[in-house]
């Protein structure tokens, strides 16, 4: 199996990371690509096409061919992937018509989701392909002790989704998975604004506010953000100031959404394990889990101990690249 090239591809609706396990991550772009509508070519992928967004002529479109976890569209992504591929193979001046694949899915995928991922990566050439649930990698990544008999908790807050498990003996014992996280945030942002000041701002400007002045549910001290955007009555640009507290009624809906459907699969966990959680607690992994107060916002809310990872945005990543070395314990899933 290793006489090939292994490479693990963290598919995330916000970002794709590739890395393989002699020179660990080579890729981390967004999930975004250009494409001119008159040839469906790709003209730029990653951070080129994701500066292009609501800048370009009509004719070039940007497109997220992710969308809450999963492919939206097929034809895109599979492009996208082989320019990826591609990229890689060069910077590592390596073949990489053979390689050995192994993909992040989210656990909520169906079975048709699966093979459209499995079918995509395909469509470059590779030897065999192999998926690995998102939350088992995120685990991985964060040094929790999958393989032992005891509980751990895991919550992954990506792009597209919010997804929950307790791992025990290397395998999921019950987990949740949840359409609401870092893109959704960035919708309600979107939509506070021109409900409350009548303005219309772009997603790269919601996710800066996140970004920059977003909470959690906690007391704090509260700072703001001047931003422009578009007067939805004049037509004609305007500044405005946002404050954190705002942000906070915005995220409300999400963020006790995620709380919930944590509490949900806390209340699945066998009674033989759930005495394990209280002593571990849960580890927060993904770009959503870096919002301020998160940790403590939940350690109230669930009255359990939470812990952040130790390198959450790239959690997953690590824990392909980890999965990579121990490829034959993996199964396909799905």
């Amino acid at each position: 199996m290793f006489s090939h090239t292994a490479i693990g591809i963290d598919l995330g609706t916000a970002n794709i990371l590739v890395y393989t396990k002699q020179k660990g991550i080579v890729f981390n772009e967004p999930s975004v690509v250009a494409v001119d509508t008159r040839t469906n070519e790709l003209v730029a992928i990653g951070h080129a096409a994701k500066e292009m967004i609501g800048k370009t002529p009509k004719n070039i479109v940007s497109i997220r061919p992710l969308r809450e976890g999963v492919i939206a569209d097929y034809d895109v992504a599979a492009q996208m992937l082989k320019a990826i591929l591609r990229r890689v193979g060069k910077k590592l001046g390596l073949s990489l018509r053979k390689p050995v694949v192994i993909v992040c899915a989210p656990s909520g995928s169906t079975a048709v989701e699966k093979r459209a991922i499995e079918n995509a990566v395909q469509s470059f050439g590779v030897k065999e392909v192999h998926l690995i649930e998102e939350p088992v990698a995120a685990a991985i990544g964060a040094g929790l002790p999958i393989s032992e008999p005891i509980s751990s908790v895991i919550v992954d807050i990506g792009g597209g989704t919010s997804e929950v498990a307790i791992i025990s003996y290397g395998g999921i014992v019950t987990s949740r998975s949840i359409r609401v996280a870092g893109d959704k945030m960035d919708e309600e942002i979107v939509h506070f604004i021109r409900q409350r000041n009548n303005v219309l701002v772009g997603y790269q400007t919601a996710e800066r506010i996140k970004k920059e002045i977003g909470y959690a549910l906690i007391d704090h001290e509260p700072i703001s953000i001047k931003v422009s955007g578009r007067d939805l009555v004049s037509g004609l640009p305007r500044e405005i100031t946002v404050t954190s507290t705002e942000v906070q009624e915005a995220l409300r809906e999400s963020l006790e959404n995620i709380a919930n459907t944590i509490h949900a699969t806390l209340e699945d966990c066998p009674p033989e394990l759930s005495g394990d959680i209280v002593d571990q607690g849960i580890t927060l992994a993904g770009g959503g889990s870096l919002l301020r107060g998160m940790e403590e916002w939940l350690r109230g809310e669930l009255q359990v101990p939470v812990r952040l990872a130790e390198d959450p945005l790239n959690a997953i990543a690590i824990g392909t690249a980890e999965s990579i070395k121990q490829m034959s314990k993996f199964k396909k899933l799905g």
